[in-house]
């Protein structure tokens, strides 16, 4: 793998910047990968040595080849050390670095960029419009055929990978916010994900979005008139895919290994039996972007920044898929 690994740090009054160093610091014996950190250079520098990493961090201006924990730092402005949670300057300095991230990565400076957390509210409060991050990189990339997957896997190495036919959606509104094209372009980026994970095959389940995939359209109509139509289309393009399935069984099927991705159709269906079985481990990758984006599963946990206790398990496993990607992709 040739190319720097971008890191985009978050917000830097939640634990982004902690869970960035530690996972670096816990997977940097294991190979030579390059790291671009895309925050606030004394911070970072500051927390390091807080946490006792004694990770070699270098401006990336004045890197040398060999130097592999690179820091830059798009703010114009300097962060104090103080911020309370969620305050203007560190949504702004989030957006910053995810924004120049992304930019890197759409000119070819990067082989992929893992996103640490940032908080929504605090960046609407900026007067900003934000629904998330896969929205807003997928609005820097020009594109809207995206989709957010979620995987993870058990203490005994079982996965559960999900992609969302919608996102951050309201339930009152999901049923509207569906379209056979909107289903059919998750299954075949589920399948494509599948392949670019170098599985063994790509078979997809889809959700039905009614108790029962709509009992025949006793619970509703969605499954007949939108759903099994964006099936059968991707069927019929030669995907291995079936469904609408009861999302109540279909995830236990998914489990044990009867499908390789599920296809759910909305946030909380997909995510609450994801999360189940890899809370520590979920990781966040975007779908159909022109690069490789991942993120962990995880907010910016207000309640315990600064306190040197958040756990990297999910942005380790970010760390880790991205790379994987990288190598497969041949960046």
């Amino acid at each position: 793998m040739t190319g720097l690994i971008g890191i985009a740090v978050g917000d830097v009054t939640g634990v982004g910047p902690e869970v960035t160093l530690k996972a670096l610091a816990e997977d940097a014996p294991k190979d030579e990968a390059r790291y671009l950190l895309i925050g606030d250079e004394p911070l970072l520098r500051r927390l390091n040595d807080q946490l006792q990493l004694r990770l070699p961090l270098q401006l990336s201006d004045q890197a040398r080849d060999r130097d592999r924990f690179l820091i830059h730092n798009p703010f114009a402005n300097r962060l104090p050390p103080d911020l309370p949670p969620g305050s203007a300057p560190a949504a702004e300095a989030a957006l910053a670095y995810l924004t120049d991230g992304a930019h890197r990565c759409l000119r070819g400076e990067l082989g992929a960029l893992v996103t640490a957390p940032v908080c929504k509210e605090a960046i609407i409060r900026t007067g900003r419009s934000f629904v998330g991050q896969t929205e807003f990189l997928s609005g820097l990339a020009g594109t809207d055929r995206t989709a957010m997957m979620l995987l993870g896997q058990d203490d005994g190495g079982r996965w559960l990978r999900v992609a969302l036919a919608t996102t951050h959606v309201a339930l009152r509104r999901v049923a509207d916010q569906l379209s056979q094209s909107k289903i059919e372009l998750t299954i075949e980026l589920a399948a494509r994900a599948c392949r670019d994970l170098g599985l063994p095959r790509s078979r997809v389940a889809v959700c039905g979005l009614n108790p029962h995939a709509g009992e025949g359209g006793q619970f509703g109509t969605e499954e007949q008139t939108t759903i099994v139509p964006a099936v059968q289309a991707a069927r019929h393009r030669g995907l291995d895919v079936v469904g609408p399935l009861s999302a109540d069984t279909l995830f236990h099927y998914a489990y044990r290994g009867d499908y390789d991705a599920v296809v759910a159709m909305y946030h909380d269906q997909g995510l609450v039996p994801l999360k189940m079985i890899g809370f520590e481990t979920g990781v966040n990758w975007t779908l159909g972007l022109p690069f490789i984006r991942t993120s962990p599963d995880h907010g910016t946990a207000y309640d315990i920044a600064g306190q040197g206790k958040a756990s990297a398990s999910s942005m380790r496993a970010a760390i880790r898929l991205a790379k994987q990607l990288a190598r497969r992709c041949g960046s």
